[in-house]
């Protein structure tokens, strides 16, 4: 899915909130990044998988 080098991190790595935003609604609260994570202000986050973790 990222096409930048070098590549942003997995969605299931340990940084995976170092990825780039490719998507960004800072009126709703929330991000994509380019690793397919969706990053809410209050540091939520919602895998690929539909798994969210905080």
């Amino acid at each position: 899915m990222c096409q930048h080098q070098p590549q942003c991190p997995s969605p299931y790595a340990s940084d995976r909130v170092s990825a780039h935003v490719v998507v960004a609604h800072p009126e709703q609260g929330w991000s994509l990044l380019c690793n397919g994570v969706v990053l809410f202000e209050d540091l939520g986050l919602l895998l690929p998988d539909g798994s969210a973790m905080r």
